[in-house]
């Protein structure tokens, strides 16, 4: 899996699996009507509500997950080295030095904020 799938599955990967299994019928439904299956985008407030009940749940509070992509991952239980974010800026395209500094560790947090949000919860077929 990727590391930006692994990002994914611990944001979304139980409360992902419980909200498909009442919302079946409906993702069906828009699917049906919109010609496809791809789900609905997420807005920031959603998905960063959806890492603060993690942080709430796991009592880790004093995280700065917001703003960085280490307190972010580390978070989520998941490897936040720099040999990690490595090839996480590397599945998402970043194009500059993947040496750790400041400008990729906020590009990366960007760009997963965005990513999350785009894919509405799901990897999409180019991160997988």
């Amino acid at each position: 899996m990727s590391i930006f799938g692994s990002i994914v599955n611990a944001i979304f990967g139980t409360a992902k699996a419980a909200s498909e299994a009442v919302a079946g019928t409906v993702s069906a439904a828009t699917a049906a009507v919109t010609g496809g299956s791809k789900p609905a985008p997420m807005t920031r407030a959603q998905v960063e509500a959806m890492i603060q009940k993690i942080a709430e749940d796991t009592g880790r509070t004093n995280y700065n997950w917001k703003q960085s992509i280490v307190d972010l991952m580390k978070l989520l239980d998941l490897d936040s080295s720099l040999n990690a974010r490595k090839e996480l800026a590397q599945e998402l395209g970043y194009t500059g030095e993947l040496n750790g500094s400041a400008e990729m560790n906020v590009w990366l947090h960007k760009q997963v904020m965005t990513k999350l949000m785009e894919s509405g919860g799901v990897v999409p077929d180019d991160l997988k």
